[in-house]
């Protein structure tokens, strides 16, 4: 029977959701500003420093799905404070490290713990206001809001923790925040029975080293060359391990994956719109900041205040604006219109100029982009966890966050050499930056655009949607 009740728990629990969100990304940009007193104490080379960040991005993406798929059997409250305890020792590990393969050690496992975390965080979201369709929309938005705070509090912590006090902080602040969320977790989130099934041992080994292997050979394609043998290894590897998974689940009585998950109406349409999102919003946050700190010389802390407007104005659109557009308009119109406004957005950041400034260069095209991602990202997010059936929303969870890191990850990359091949690696020449990131800038919009257009062509508009504007 379906719950008639609501949990009336369910608001603080959100709000331990969002937090995790919050520290999931957050963990992705506060190692930023810290990288250089890394490299000094832990002997990384110039060229391996990267790693720090790709590490934890590699294994995010790669377990994604075998953390779906262990929220679905053994229930998402479990798997959530799993994900809690392995990120609580990563981040122990990551902050005593003395040498860099056990800096690089502790990153793999805090991308563990949030490839647990995360599909899990989704499920109790669903579980917990799926059934009361306007409350969703709301806790959504929250969820959806807490993802570019992180993002911008990284940058912000990043600073402050390396210059004062030292790098190691950076990862001992995850210590009391695990623990805490720890112990919220058995009183605030609905629990749920463990269902029969087994766990596809090999099906889990192929996809998170195919899925790792793909990444790993696109974000170091920038450092070894898209013509490098290693890069095209690494490619071939990855879609070879994709292609035996794919095998593997059609034979599979009970898979990782069911394969005919994708045959539900909007699902595929919804996960590649985020796919793409992920593929244009991420290289341009990254680029933003270097053209704020490499050409304007911000220094990092005004960097990232210099993303804040960004940053409000993502969250009072997704919190305030975005569910009464989505009941008005319909997820399908929003996520097409917020691809194009965000390709807008990118649009005008690539005339930026190497003599130019903060409030005439940046912040009006910023705030385009980022009403683009604002209007977006949540009803894609949401098309993609609740197409799927109840019993399978820890796999669609872990899709649409594979998903979207996955298409972060490659959209970085590709951009990067993109931005490389247009002076972007000229570091101390203004006017050769300025080149490289606008050249990036417009990647990136190309990308917005063919999401746009991809989004029209494979999402349906369900005969209930105009209901939702009531």
């Amino acid at each position: 029977m379906a719950e008639t009740t609501p949990d009336p728990r369910r608001w603080w629990a959100l709000g331990l959701i969002a937090l995790a969100q919050f520290m999931v990304i957050m963990d992705t940009s506060i190692i930023g500003v810290a990288l250089p007193a890394m490299r000094q104490d832990l002997g990384f080379s110039p060229g391996d420093l990267s790693w720090v960040f790709n590490a934890y991005v590699i294994a995010l993406a790669g377990l994604l799905l075998l953390g779906g798929r262990l929220s679905d059997l053994f229930g998402a409250r479990r798997m959530f404070t799993a994900g809690w305890v392995v990120t609580l020792g990563g981040s122990v590990v990551a902050a005593a490290a003395g040498t860099a393969w056990v800096e690089l050690l502790g990153r793999v496992l805090q991308g563990a713990g949030a490839a647990l975390i995360a599909p899990s965080a989704l499920t109790l979201l669903m579980t917990l206001f799926g059934a009361r369709p306007r409350e969703l929309t709301k806790a959504l938005a929250l969820y959806g809001a807490a993802a570019p705070a992180g993002g911008t509090a990284g940058v912000f912590l990043g600073g402050v923790i390396t210059e004062w006090l030292s790098w190691p902080w950076i990862f001992w602040l995850y210590v009391p925040i695990s623990l805490a969320a720890i112990l919220a977790t058995g009183r605030l989130m609905p629990s749920a029975p463990a269902r029969r099934g087994s766990v596809d041992l090999a099906g889990a080994a192929a996809a998170t080293a195919g899925l790792g292997l793909t990444v790993f050979g696109v974000v170091r394609a920038p450092e070894a060359g898209w013509d490098s043998a290693g890069t095209w290894g690494a490619l071939a590897g990855g879609a070879a391990l994709l292609a035996v998974f794919v095998a593997i689940q059609r034979r599979r009585e009970i898979p990782l994956v069911r394969l005919g998950i994708f045959r539900t109406p909007n699902l595929g349409g919804a996960n590649l719109a985020q796919f793409l999102l992920g593929a244009a919003w991420i290289p341009m946050w990254y680029f933003l900041n270097l053209y704020l700190q490499q050409v304007l010389g911000y220094g990092a802390f005004a960097s990232g205040a210099a993303l804040l407007p960004m940053t409000v104005l993502i969250v009072v659109l997704m919190v305030a604006v975005a569910p009464k557009l989505i009941g008005r308009f319909g997820p399908k119109k929003m996520i097409i219109g917020g691809l194009w406004a965000l390709a807008a957005g990118l649009v005008w950041l690539s005339f930026v100029s190497p003599t130019g400034n903060f409030v005439a260069d940046v912040l009006p095209a910023s705030l385009v982009a980022a009403l683009g991602q604002a209007l977006a990202f949540i009803p894609s997010l949401g098309t993609a966890i609740s197409s799927a059936k109840p019993e399978e929303g820890g796999l669609a969870s872990g899709i649409v966050n594979t998903s979207y890191q996955i298409g972060s990850a490659l959209g970085l990359a590709a951009m990067t050499a993109v931005g490389v091949s247009f002076g972007a690696g000229r570091t101390g020449d203004p006017v050769a930056l300025t080149g490289g990131y606008s050249a990036a800038f417009l990647g990136a919009a190309g990308i917005a655009i063919a999401g746009g257009f991809l989004a029209m062509a494979t999402l349906r508009v369900p005969k209930a949607e105009p209901a939702l504007s009531r």
